[in-house]
């Protein structure tokens, strides 16, 4: 069943679309803030996101510039008030693959995340492992291996690897790395990532080998 996550502060529209979307026979998850609703993005795997443009603490472009920014191709819906033909391609430039003006009928929602599913690659539906040089996670059977050796991973460390993993390649900010992993606002003062980084480094990497998780300076980690 294909998993829609929607990001949207006002109460009636979300019931509204929920419940359009349940109708529809699509699972739905909900987040009614900016920063809720990207740590629900990075951190879970949906199939399609509708999002609206402007909330109270994240805008949405600077969410789905963030999606894009770390290689998500997860299709997005982006819904708004600012119903210009200005903004309507600032949404799209942004990384949106559609834009939907309110107010709206929630079957015609329906009916654009439709277009958007029919749309998304098949590689996404059907992935059920991650590999990356000899590190292999199993997402299905929940099992990690590290040059065929079994690899014994906390929730916290699998939910940081897989969330690296699947941004491999791709500057990781310790605010998305955060948010991803733990599913609340940034603390500055947190030294958690870092404590989990060691943990994973001390099990993946190979003495004389550079890192799988690489520091990037002034700007939080790179894997792979």
């Amino acid at each position: 069943m294909a998993k829609v996550l929607t990001i949207e502060d006002d109460e009636l529209i979300t019931r509204d679309v929920v419940c359009t979307l349940t109708a529809s026979g699509l699972t739905v998850d909900v987040a009614h803030t900016g920063r809720e609703g990207l740590a629900k993005v990075m951190g879970g795997n949906y199939d399609v996101v509708t999002l609206d443009r402007t909330l109270p603490d994240l805008d949405g472009l600077t969410i789905v510039a963030t999606m894009r920014g770390v290689g998500m191709e997860t299709p997005v819906l982006m819904t708004s008030a600012m119903s210009e033909v200005e903004q309507r391609i600032q949404g799209l430039r942004a990384g949106a693959d559609d834009y939907l003006s309110k107010p709206f009928s929630s079957e015609e929602m329906a009916a654009r995340v439709e277009v958007l599913l029919r749309r998304r690659p098949q590689a996404e539906k059907t992935e059920t492992m991650l590999r990356q040089g000899p590190l292999e996670l199993d997402l299905v059977r929940r099992k990690a291996k590290f040059r065929e050796r079994k690899l014994e991973l906390q929730p916290t460390e699998w939910r940081m690897l897989e969330f690296m993993m699947r941004h491999a390649g791709h500057i990781l900010t310790r605010t998305m790395i955060f948010e991803a992993v733990w599913d609340c606002r940034f603390d500055p003062g947190t030294n958690r990532i870092d404590v989990h980084v060691g943990r994973l480094r001390k099990k993946i990497d190979i003495a004389g080998e550079r890192s799988m998780i690489r520091t990037i300076r002034g700007s939080g980690y790179r894997f792979g």
